[in-house]
Protein backbone atom coordinates (compact mmCIF):
# COMPACT_ATOMS: atom_id res chain seq x y z
CA UNK A 1 0.00 0.00 0.00
CA UNK A 2 2.75 2.43 0.95
CA UNK A 3 4.67 1.65 -2.24
CA UNK A 4 1.55 2.29 -4.31
CA UNK A 5 0.84 5.60 -2.60
CA UNK A 6 4.48 6.67 -2.79
CA UNK A 7 4.55 5.89 -6.52
CA UNK A 8 1.64 8.28 -6.98
CA UNK A 9 4.00 11.07 -5.83
CA UNK A 10 2.02 12.65 -2.99
CA UNK A 11 3.56 14.42 -0.04
CA UNK A 12 5.02 12.69 2.97
CA UNK A 13 1.89 13.25 5.05
CA UNK A 14 -0.25 11.37 2.52
CA UNK A 15 2.17 8.43 2.50
CA UNK A 16 2.23 8.30 6.30
CA UNK A 17 -1.55 8.55 6.50
CA UNK A 18 -1.97 5.75 3.98
CA UNK A 19 0.55 3.62 5.86
CA UNK A 20 -1.16 4.14 9.20
CA UNK A 21 -4.59 3.47 7.71
CA UNK A 22 -3.34 0.27 6.09
CA UNK A 23 -1.62 -0.74 9.33
CA UNK A 24 -4.75 -0.34 11.44
CA UNK A 25 -7.09 -1.81 8.84
CA UNK A 26 -4.80 -4.76 8.21
CA UNK A 27 -4.38 -5.53 11.91
CA UNK A 28 -8.13 -5.36 12.51
CA UNK A 29 -8.82 -7.48 9.45
CA UNK A 30 -6.31 -10.12 10.50
CA UNK A 31 -7.70 -10.14 14.03
CA UNK A 32 -11.29 -10.44 12.84
CA UNK A 33 -10.48 -13.23 10.40
CA UNK A 34 -8.50 -15.15 12.99
CA UNK A 35 -11.22 -14.69 15.59
CA UNK A 36 -13.93 -16.03 13.29
CA UNK A 37 -11.79 -18.96 12.19
CA UNK A 38 -10.69 -19.98 15.68
CA UNK A 39 -14.20 -19.42 17.05
CA UNK A 40 -15.49 -21.96 14.55
CA UNK A 41 -12.83 -24.39 15.71
CA UNK A 42 -13.73 -23.72 19.35
CA UNK A 43 -17.42 -24.32 18.61
CA UNK A 44 -16.55 -27.62 16.95
CA UNK A 45 -14.44 -28.69 19.93
CA UNK A 46 -17.23 -27.78 22.35
CA UNK A 47 -19.71 -29.77 20.28
CA UNK A 48 -17.38 -32.79 20.24
CA UNK A 49 -16.89 -32.58 24.00
CA UNK A 50 -20.63 -32.31 24.64
CA UNK A 51 -21.29 -35.35 22.46
CA UNK A 52 -18.52 -37.30 24.18
CA UNK A 53 -19.90 -36.41 27.62
CA UNK A 54 -23.32 -37.68 26.58
CA UNK A 55 -21.84 -40.94 25.29
CA UNK A 56 -19.93 -41.41 28.54
CA UNK A 57 -23.17 -40.97 30.44
CA UNK A 58 -25.29 -43.17 28.18
CA UNK A 59 -22.86 -46.02 27.46
CA UNK A 60 -19.88 -45.92 29.83
CA UNK A 61 -18.80 -49.52 29.22
CA UNK A 62 -18.62 -49.07 25.46
CA UNK A 63 -16.61 -45.89 25.92
CA UNK A 64 -14.24 -47.68 28.29
CA UNK A 65 -13.63 -50.40 25.72
CA UNK A 66 -13.14 -47.78 23.04
CA UNK A 67 -10.50 -46.04 25.15
CA UNK A 68 -8.78 -49.34 25.88
CA UNK A 69 -8.76 -50.07 22.15
CA UNK A 70 -6.97 -46.79 21.51
CA UNK A 71 -4.20 -47.69 23.95
CA UNK A 72 -3.98 -51.21 22.58
CA UNK A 73 -3.53 -49.78 19.08
CA UNK A 74 -0.62 -47.75 20.43
CA UNK A 75 1.21 -50.87 21.51
CA UNK A 76 -0.06 -51.81 24.96
CA UNK A 77 -1.16 -55.33 25.71
CA UNK A 78 -4.96 -55.80 25.96
CA UNK A 79 -4.80 -56.29 29.73
CA UNK A 80 -2.58 -53.25 30.32
CA UNK A 81 -4.60 -51.13 27.89
CA UNK A 82 -7.78 -51.93 29.81
CA UNK A 83 -6.07 -51.22 33.12
CA UNK A 84 -4.85 -47.82 31.91
CA UNK A 85 -8.28 -46.99 30.47
CA UNK A 86 -9.96 -47.86 33.76
CA UNK A 87 -7.53 -45.76 35.78
CA UNK A 88 -7.90 -42.73 33.51
CA UNK A 89 -11.67 -43.12 33.40
CA UNK A 90 -11.84 -43.09 37.19
CA UNK A 91 -9.63 -40.01 37.30
CA UNK A 92 -11.37 -37.97 34.58
CA UNK A 93 -13.15 -39.87 31.84
CA UNK A 94 -13.99 -36.86 29.67
CA UNK A 95 -10.45 -35.54 29.81
CA UNK A 96 -9.05 -38.93 28.78
CA UNK A 97 -11.42 -39.26 25.83
CA UNK A 98 -10.89 -35.64 24.80
CA UNK A 99 -7.13 -36.08 24.76
CA UNK A 100 -6.75 -39.58 23.33
CA UNK A 101 -9.88 -39.98 21.19
CA UNK A 102 -10.59 -36.45 20.01
CA UNK A 103 -7.09 -34.99 20.20
CA UNK A 104 -8.24 -32.04 22.32
CA UNK A 105 -5.90 -30.90 25.09
CA UNK A 106 -6.17 -27.93 27.40
CA UNK A 107 -2.93 -26.37 26.19
CA UNK A 108 -3.91 -26.64 22.53
CA UNK A 109 -7.62 -25.80 22.76
CA UNK A 110 -8.85 -23.08 20.44
CA UNK A 111 -8.82 -19.64 22.10
CA UNK A 112 -10.33 -17.08 19.70
CA UNK A 113 -9.44 -13.91 21.59
CA UNK A 114 -5.81 -14.88 22.15
CA UNK A 115 -5.46 -15.96 18.53
CA UNK A 116 -6.97 -12.68 17.30
CA UNK A 117 -4.65 -10.60 19.48
CA UNK A 118 -1.60 -12.57 18.37
CA UNK A 119 -2.54 -12.18 14.72
CA UNK A 120 -3.07 -8.43 15.07
CA UNK A 121 0.20 -8.02 16.98
CA UNK A 122 2.13 -9.94 14.32
CA UNK A 123 0.69 -7.72 11.60
CA UNK A 124 1.50 -4.57 13.55
CA UNK A 125 5.10 -5.66 14.14
CA UNK A 126 5.65 -6.35 10.46
CA UNK A 127 3.68 -3.34 9.24
CA UNK A 128 5.27 -0.69 11.43
CA UNK A 129 8.51 -0.67 9.42
CA UNK A 130 7.03 0.84 6.23
CA UNK A 131 5.44 3.56 8.36
CA UNK A 132 8.78 4.33 10.02
CA UNK A 133 10.46 4.50 6.62
CA UNK A 134 7.72 6.84 5.43
CA UNK A 135 8.46 9.07 8.43
CA UNK A 136 12.21 9.36 7.95
CA UNK A 137 13.21 8.35 4.40
CA UNK A 138 13.90 10.98 1.73
CA UNK A 139 10.86 11.41 -0.51
CA UNK A 140 12.92 10.92 -3.65
CA UNK A 141 14.05 7.46 -2.53
CA UNK A 142 10.85 6.40 -0.82
CA UNK A 143 9.75 3.69 -3.27
CA UNK A 144 13.17 2.06 -3.42
CA UNK A 145 13.70 2.11 0.33
CA UNK A 146 10.21 0.74 0.96
CA UNK A 147 10.83 -2.05 -1.52
CA UNK A 148 14.25 -2.88 -0.06
CA UNK A 149 12.97 -2.98 3.51
CA UNK A 150 9.98 -5.09 2.51
CA UNK A 151 12.15 -7.60 0.66
CA UNK A 152 14.51 -7.91 3.63
CA UNK A 153 11.61 -8.52 6.01
CA UNK A 154 9.95 -10.98 3.64
CA UNK A 155 13.23 -12.82 3.18
CA UNK A 156 13.75 -13.08 6.93
CA UNK A 157 10.20 -14.33 7.50
CA UNK A 158 10.63 -16.89 4.72
CA UNK A 159 13.93 -18.05 6.19
CA UNK A 160 12.59 -18.49 9.72
CA UNK A 161 9.42 -20.18 8.45
CA UNK A 162 11.52 -22.64 6.46
CA UNK A 163 13.94 -23.16 9.35
CA UNK A 164 11.16 -23.91 11.83
CA UNK A 165 9.50 -26.27 9.37
CA UNK A 166 12.70 -28.04 8.38
CA UNK A 167 12.35 -27.19 4.68
CA UNK A 168 15.01 -25.70 2.36
CA UNK A 169 15.44 -22.04 3.26
CA UNK A 170 16.64 -20.86 -0.14
CA UNK A 171 13.52 -22.00 -1.94
CA UNK A 172 11.23 -20.47 0.67
CA UNK A 173 13.06 -17.13 0.66
CA UNK A 174 13.08 -16.99 -3.14
CA UNK A 175 9.39 -17.77 -3.38
CA UNK A 176 8.24 -15.21 -0.83
CA UNK A 177 10.53 -12.50 -2.20
CA UNK A 178 9.36 -13.18 -5.76
CA UNK A 179 5.69 -12.89 -4.89
CA UNK A 180 6.37 -9.88 -2.68
CA UNK A 181 8.14 -8.19 -5.59
CA UNK A 182 5.23 -8.95 -7.92
CA UNK A 183 2.73 -7.55 -5.43
CA UNK A 184 4.73 -4.37 -4.87
CA UNK A 185 5.30 -3.87 -8.60
CA UNK A 186 1.57 -4.10 -9.23
CA UNK A 187 0.68 -1.67 -6.43
CA UNK A 188 3.48 0.66 -7.51
CA UNK A 189 2.26 0.55 -11.11
CA UNK A 190 -1.29 1.31 -10.03
CA UNK A 191 -0.07 4.24 -7.98
CA UNK A 192 2.06 5.51 -10.86
CA UNK A 193 -0.73 5.21 -13.44
CA UNK A 194 -3.35 6.90 -11.28
CA UNK A 195 -0.99 9.38 -9.65
CA UNK A 196 0.93 12.31 -11.01
CA UNK A 197 4.16 10.54 -11.85
CA UNK A 198 7.14 8.79 -10.30
CA UNK A 199 8.64 9.89 -7.03
CA UNK A 200 11.54 12.30 -7.44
Amino acid sequence: VVVGVAAASPGRSSIILAGLAALVAGALSMAAGEYVSVSSQADLESSDLAREAKELHDMPEEELQELAGIYEARGLSPALALQVAQALTQHNALEAHARDELGIQELTRARPLQAAMASAASFLVGGIFPVLIALFAPIGQMVFLQYGAAIILLGLSGYFAAYSGGSPAGKSVLRICLWGTIAMCITGLVGFLFGTGPVG
